[in-house]
């Protein structure tokens, strides 16, 4: 059953060894680039690099600002910050999605709410935060509380599940008539877009994500997006330790995170981001391919863009018929040097998040027994 994908994976990578889910492709522009920053001295938080690729992230996303840090989860929890989340708040999240999505909450002292997900998109369900909010949420003046727990709603954190862009729009004007920021978690997103609008833009902040098995990647790094010069200007000082500028004089006027990112990883960052377009030209080809495979071999379910929606498919996904035939897809393909893994734990399964409110999760949990992720990265000649 599961022979005739392993033969296309490895026709498709050209190899006989171990494919792994998602690697990096370095060229020897990277190595130019870091070596240049070597040799600058500047390797830390300093250096024409980081100013670079900051520059150079927002002219592509279309975006007014990017703010550069040390990885996604840095970024989540200083935009969840500077979009007013307090210790005590809650920020209503997806339960499928990576655990530093959560994580980023809780270092925020501020407490996560699992809504349920879409099953086409994967990703945070606008009818689900809807209903949610009519059974839960109240108004008090332009502040919503939860009315079982008492705390403020601070903020609405969407995942772009493996690259596959959520409904914003339908979610921003939800958030909208309750008066919530939305910070969009688009860690696995760049390069996604809903119509020609790149995710991370769309909410009042967004956050990427450059992890070592991430679309581009520069080690570990991070950004945070927005449109808001008051809020990049408050993102940028908190990154770097609340340092006021000036010429000799160490004077920090609140307590901030050393986030910022290295010049070092800024250099590798320029180069990849250079070079993103023909990845995702390559990692389209990929997902077309097992378009095209899945719709021969009826045995699983393609997950494909969402309608109106552009997909980095960062990583592509085969959704099986039940948690049987998923473990078996697991270990046939796993035995045979083919790494393909499921989704994640529901993070309101895990110990550390079974306590936190939830809706019935019935995408969700629907999902995760039938998701398998399939190799994705893009070939070492793309």
């Amino acid at each position: 059953m599961y022979s005739d994908l392993i033969t296309f994976i490895r026709d498709w990578y050209q190899t006989k060894g171990i494919i792994p889910l998602h690697e990096p492709r370095f060229r020897e522009i990277d190595r130019n680039y870091v070596l240049d920053a070597i040799d600058s001295t500047f390797v830390s938080s300093i250096g024409e690099y980081v100013d670079r690729f900051e520059q150079k992230l927002a002219q592509y996303l279309g975006a007014a600002y990017a703010v550069a840090t040390v990885n996604g989860t840095a970024a989540l929890q200083t935009a969840l910050r500077v979009a007013g989340v307090e210790q005590n708040d809650e920020v209503i999240t997806q339960p499928l999605t990576f655990v530093a999505t959560a994580n980023a909450i809780v270092h925020n002292n501020a407490v996560p709410v699992f809504v349920d997900v879409n099953r086409e998109t994967l990703g945070l369900c606008p009818a689900a935060l809807e209903r949610f909010l009519d059974q839960n949420a109240r108004r008090n003046g332009r502040r919503t509380f939860n009315k079982n727990s008492g705390r403020r709603i601070a903020a609405i954190v969407p995942m772009h599940t493996f690259g596959h862009p959520c409904r914003m729009n339908q979610i921003l004007e939800l958030a909208a008539s309750w008066e919530i920021p939305v910070v969009e978690d688009a860690a696995e997103a760049l390069g996604s877009k809903i119509s020609k609008t790149h995710c991370a833009t769309f909410g009042s902040l967004g956050v990427l994500s450059f992890n070592g098995n991430k679309t581009i990647t520069c080690g570990g790094g991070g950004a945070i997006i927005t449109n808001d010069k008051a809020l990049a200007r408050k993102a940028k000082h908190l990154t770097t330790t609340a340092k006021v500028n000036h010429q000799w004089e160490f004077v920090h006027d609140e307590i901030g995170y050393n986030f910022r990112l290295p010049n070092l990883n800024a250099a590798l960052a320029c180069a990849q981001l250079e070079q993103l377009e023909g990845i995702l030209n390559d990692k389209r080809k990929l997902a077309t391919a097992y378009e095209a495979f899945f719709r021969i071999n009826e045995w699983g379910r393609f997950v494909t863009e969402p309608d109106g929606c552009s997909s980095n498919y960062w990583l592509n996904a085969v959704i099986t018929s039940d948690k049987k035939q998923r473990d078996d897809f697991l270990k046939k393909t796993n035995e045979s040097g083919i790494m393909t893994r499921p989704a994640w734990k529901l993070l309101p399964d895990l110990p550390i998040y079974k306590q936190c409110q939830t809706d019935n999760l019935e995408n969700a949990r629907w999902l995760v027994q039938r998701i398998v992720n399939l190799p994705s990265s893009a070939r070492a000649n793309a």
